[in-house]
């Protein structure tokens, strides 16, 4: 880590002065039958819906923290990952005078999120190869840089940003380093949450909406410091988490071995459809994917992005993306849907 890394000089002195709200189910926590609960003015009458959820999701974090080998202290649960990342932007990022760092092409809600939150952004690209550079990031930290973000396995592009260039960055950086690992089931890669001891200014972040195909349910997860996620507990609205989501959640974390045969089959058939592209004319390049979506080089994205919508064949064009000129990216569905999307888009003109 960072030798000069201070997390309450990273903190918003307004978020330092203010005293977060009690509700009443952090005052008292478990709904027994011993005691008749009339202080938070909710309807008495039992339909499984009528009292507040526990505003902590102590059940959800237990599971995870079984699954992943961390403190439940270390874990704060999100209405999706933005909720978290926007947390995060609320907590450290003094509007109008702090700046974040983003590695573009990348997932597009950082920049929409700096700026609803009236944060300067400073755009490094990615290499060539989608890899970081990271003399370039560290060239371009001034004083009020609090925060880099960094998505790996990255979207759209796929691929993991390399270990050595990530902890170059948390050893030279005093901020704020966010990791989006909202793909990480996928990749072979180990998580970055295996560090979170030996870099304090680390945050992850990951998801219930890729790997355990759970995206309406609108759960996200930011794993960091003790410390940290204080912070972001004392901002965070006191329900944020919602009771049928908790269930949801709690369901999926009890079948973990059918969340991995599903990866397992995705990333199988992932194996299939590059083995495919790299024999399609119409593809000029596959680029190496360590996530359950592939980025694809074209002859024509835009031509070809209209022919697959008119055969019925949802795809994201992201030619306009910075790097990523005639790109289509492609999510892998079902054997039966890929199975079609090839057979479609051999016989395109």
């Amino acid at each position: 880590m960072s030798a000069n890394f201070n997390l309450q000089k990273l903190i918003r002195p307004n978020v330092i002065k203010m005293n977060a709200y009690s509700s009443a189910r952090d005052e008292f926590k478990e709904l027994g039958a011993d005691k008749v609960f009339i202080d938070a003015n909710e309807n008495p009458y039992e339909n499984g819906l009528n009292r507040y959820p526990d505003p902590q999701q102590r059940s959800v974090k237990a599971k995870l923290a079984d699954i992943k080998g961390v403190n439940i202290e270390n874990i704060l649960l999100g209405n999706g990952s933005d909720e978290i990342l926007d947390l995060i932007f609320r907590a450290f990022c003094n509007p109008g005078r702090d700046n974040v760092i983003i590695l573009p092409p990348t997932y597009g809600m950082y920049k929409v999120l700096a700026n609803l939150n009236d944060i300067n952004v400073k755009e490094v690209l990615l290499d060539e190869a989608f890899q970081p550079n990271t003399n370039l990031i560290l060239d371009s930290i001034d004083d009020n840089t609090k925060l880099i973000l960094i998505c790996s396995p990255n979207n759209p592009t796929g691929n993991n940003i390399r270990v050595r260039s990530i902890e170059k960055i948390l050893d030279n950086f005093d901020g704020i380093v966010v990791i989006d690992e909202a793909y990480i089931d996928f990749s072979n890669e180990k998580s970055w949450i295996e560090k979170l001891e030996k870099y304090p200014n680390l945050i992850v972040t990951q998801t219930f909406s890729k790997a355990l195909g759970s995206a309406a349910i609108r759960l996200g997860i930011c794993y960091g410091s003790k410390e940290i996620i204080e912070v972001l507990n004392k901002i965070k609205p006191p329900y944020n988490i919602n009771i049928l989501t908790q269930n949801a959640a709690i369901e999926k974390l009890d079948n973990y071995r059918l969340i991995n045969k599903e990866v397992s089959e995705i990333n199988t058939s992932k194996s299939l459809f590059i083995n495919y592209l790299n024999k399609n004319k119409k593809v000029l390049k596959v680029f190496p994917s360590d996530a359950n979506f592939v980025l694809v080089k074209v002859d024509n994205a835009n031509l070809r992005y209209r022919q697959l919508i008119e055969k019925g064949v949802v795809v994201r064009n992201r030619t306009h993306e910075p790097l990523c000129e005639n790109c289509l990216r492609f999510t892998i569905g079902t054997q039966q849907e890929m199975t079609s999307l090839m057979d479609i888009f051999t016989n395109l003109d």
